[in-house]
């Protein structure tokens, strides 16, 4: 290989946002059914040629069949065996056949229903943009029913028969691809929503290296809404004029978020694979080097000038240190529920002793907390073994424990900033927490829940292990599931960090004068317990940028799932402390004795 291609090759990457379109015409079609089929040799066929007539998708015992003229270029006369993907073992199939008129790209996807297990299958690759679309596809012709074939039809969105058909037929109407990419740059915000970005618009530059190329830059084609900064730009080298000996043009196609760019989705300069089954997308590292040069660049070190392509995931990134990172987390989460379950009894017995009002706050946020704790060690398992039959219910829980918790801690900021500056006021009673703590946070829950498609399986995406995400219950990754996230986790916990730094002040500024305060051991254990009482803690998610990324993650991971354990430590030794110094340290066990301690005034009712 020449050195100078090899050192001079370069790909910058920089993240692309692009909208999406208007419901004018159909910028892609999608149609869903369940094969019910016997249980051997069952078989795929497909027969295409270009066109735009009419599509027809028909099943029978033993094949499904796809036929038709949609394509600008795609043209496929295939038998596919189906064995090796086990669908032998079934009666039934879910699928649903994919068309993107503007790629010009057919994807047929078995299984769609099953986390584990569902493949895609290629039937037209996507190409560069043609003049002529074949779109708006229709019901056609009804076919026959029987015992074998297609049940369950939907176009789309819009359910056509729940009957168990042989064929269904679809039209199709020809329009100009430039039509479709200009409606999809004009949309409106509200089609933005309802699409979330899945249509595509594949553009292309075209540069012709004359005797004296010197090197240049390519930049993607200016798309609307998308700025200066946010622009995909390739570096040519010169070694390149040299290397590409029979041609003097260089195409480069910026693709946007498309299918065959699911896999392996880390920065990584690969090859297009063709000599495998020409179905399935496959992706090679071989004779490509790549270099990581900070969070906006890639460079490409390859020995050859076949198709290659940077593979990158923007949305969610992937996770470094997510093994070490999950141990801490599970280790944390087991030790909080046995040191919350420790806790409950110790405030249980001792509420039957004692009267301070703040027993029943620090109750209930060791009762969230332990929930919270449980669920989140075991929400792992659950998502590997339930799938979305679980998750849902799962991720539902643990968001409900969640705001639960967070505004338990709330509580406490609020009942203590009760006791010290309304003196001769009377806090509200138990039970009226009890309803804040528990019932309030249900209302977003039960919102999210009834719309539909926030809660189920998660993937968290290791940085070194791309092909093996961790799977969890929690939101879904979609644009409504990022919302709800926004609207009541973040949202709650930036009022309860900002609450508790301030009310950490504040109790700050009353006790620093006090004698108490000079035993070290009770100074650090009082504000170290407040810290945890009032969430301060998860401020540290807001920091997690910069060089000290990594730093502030492990942080974060161990306070908060030890926080458990960390609050029983406090009230143990705070107990214990006041015992050493006969019930005249400052604070026992609550929020209450400070008041006790501050103030010189009578909590017990």
């Amino acid at each position: 290989m020449d050195p100078r291609l090899r050192g001079n090759l370069r790909v910058v990457f920089v993240m692309i946002i692009f909208s999406a379109g208007s419901s004018e015409h159909d910028l892609d079609w999608k149609f869903c059914g369940t094969w019910r089929h016997g249980n051997d040799s069952l078989m795929l066929n497909v027969n295409l040629t270009t066109g735009c007539s009419e599509i027809s998708v028909s099943a029978n015992k033993s094949s499904l069949s796809i036929d038709g003229q949609i394509t600008a270029q795609c043209r496929r006369s295939d038998r596919i065996a189906l064995g090796k993907f086990g669908l032998e073992s079934q009666e039934e199939t879910p699928f649903c056949l994919y068309w993107e008129p503007i790629l010009g790209q057919l994807k047929l996807q078995l299984n769609h229903k099953k986390e584990v297990g569902g493949q895609n299958l290629i039937l037209c690759w996507p190409d560069r943009m043609q003049c002529s679309c074949c779109t708006d596809l229709s019901n056609g012709a009804k076919a026959d029913e029987a015992t074998y074939g297609i049940k369950d039809g939907m176009a789309n969105t819009d359910f056509i028969t729940e009957k168990i058909m042989t064929a269904y037929r679809f039209k199709g109407a020809h329009i100009k691809c430039k039509t479709l990419c200009d409606q999809e740059s004009q949309g409106s915000s509200q089609d933005k929503m309802a699409s979330r970005a899945q249509h595509r618009c594949p553009r292309s530059s075209e540069m012709e290296m004359g005797e004296n190329f010197k090197g240049q830059n390519v930049t993607a084609p200016a798309t609307r809404g998308v700025s200066a900064e946010s622009t995909i730009t390739v570096y040519l080298p010169p070694a390149l004029k040299k290397a590409a000996k029979l041609s003097s043009k260089v195409v480069c196609t910026f693709f946007k978020n498309n299918s065959l760019f699911q896999k392996m989705q880390s920065r990584r300069c690969v090859s297009w694979d063709t000599r495998r089954d020409p179905s399935q997308v496959n992706w090679l590292e071989d004779g490509c080097e790549t270099e990581q040069k900070g969070a906006k660049y890639t460079e490409c070190l390859c020995n050859h000038l076949t198709y290659f392509s940077v593979l990158v995931q923007m949305e969610p990134r992937p996770v470094r240190h997510l093994l070490a990172l999950t141990a801490i987390t599970s280790l944390g989460c087991a030790v909080s529920v046995i040191s919350c379950v420790a806790l409950i009894i110790y405030l249980c017995r001792k509420s039957r002793r004692s009267k301070e009002q703040s027993i029943p706050i620090h109750l209930g946020l060791a009762v969230s907390l332990a929930f919270l704790n449980l669920l989140f060690f075991l929400t792992g398992v659950l998502a590997n073994v339930g799938g979305e039959s679980v998750c849902p219910w799962v991720g539902a829980g643990l968001h409900y424990t969640l705001l639960s918790s967070f505004t338990w801690m709330g509580i406490e900021v609020f009942h203590t900033f009760w006791l010290v500056y309304m003196v001769f006021t009377p806090p509200p009673k138990s039970y009226v927490w009890y309803l804040v703590g528990f019932v309030l946070p249900a209302l977003p829950i039960i919102i999210l829940a009834a719309v539909g498609d926030i809660y189920g399986v998660r993937k968290v995406v290791p940085s070194d292990d791309v092909s093996n995400p961790y799977l969890m219950c929690w939101m879904k990754e979609n644009h409504e599931a990022l919302l709800a996230h926004y609207f009541t986790t973040m949202t709650i916990l930036a009022v309860l960090v900002s609450s508790g730094i301030v009310m950490l002040f504040l109790v700050y500024r009353e006790i620093r004068t006090r004698e108490e305060w000079r035993q070290s051991r009770v100074a650090f254990l009082s504000i170290w317990g407040l810290s945890c009482l009032f969430g301060t803690t998860w401020g540290l998610t807001f920091l997690d940028f910069g060089p000290l990324s990594d730093f502030v993650l492990f942080l974060s991971c161990i306070l908060n799932s030890f926080q458990g354990f960390f609050l029983m430590l406090r009230f143990y030794m705070l107990d214990w402390i006041r015992k050493q110094a006969g019930g005249s340290a400052l604070g026992s066990t609550s929020t209450g004795s400070t008041r006790q301690h501050m103030l010189q005034s009578q909590e017990k009712s």
